[in-house]
């Protein structure tokens, strides 16, 4: 996996979703900068999909979860700073359960500089893998 190639990518959607959180849906650039959002999560999954899926497969399995695994945009935060998916009212990435901390809500996230999932529970977040 290029490494850079998919930190390029990450971030570039990363970008493309703070600049839509702060536009207004009334904004005539809105709907043209949706599109640009999709046709960046399109190529994202085409190109590193498989690869990324592999790795959600093992750490699904780190942690003991049998939940579905979804596309790896699903996974993807809505922001580039990392401290913020903490303290934001918004939920990010996908929500799972494991064996290992029955009954604690946690999330797995991708997210970038540099590519890595982290999992995120209500008071910390892991590093689950990196991409290398």
């Amino acid at each position: 996996m290029n490494v850079n190639a998919l930190n390029n990518s990450i971030v570039a959607i990363l970008e493309k979703k703070q600049q839509l959180n702060a536009m207004d849906y009334n904004d005539e650039r809105y709907d043209d900068l949706e599109e640009e959002l999709h046709d960046l999560e399109d190529d994202f999954n085409e190109e590193f999909g498989d690869e990324l899926e592999d790795v959600l497969e093992d750490v699904h399995e780190k942690i003991k979860s049998d939940a579905d695994i979804l596309l790896p945009t699903a996974y993807l935060a809505s922001t580039l700073d990392p401290a913020a998916l903490e303290q934001s009212e918004e939920l990010e990435g996908v929500w799972v359960e494991s064996d290992s901390f029955p009954g604690v809500e946690m999330r797995l996230v991708l997210v970038a500089n540099p590519p890595r999932i982290l999992l995120i529970l209500s008071d910390q977040e892991r590093v689950l893998w990196t991409a290398e």
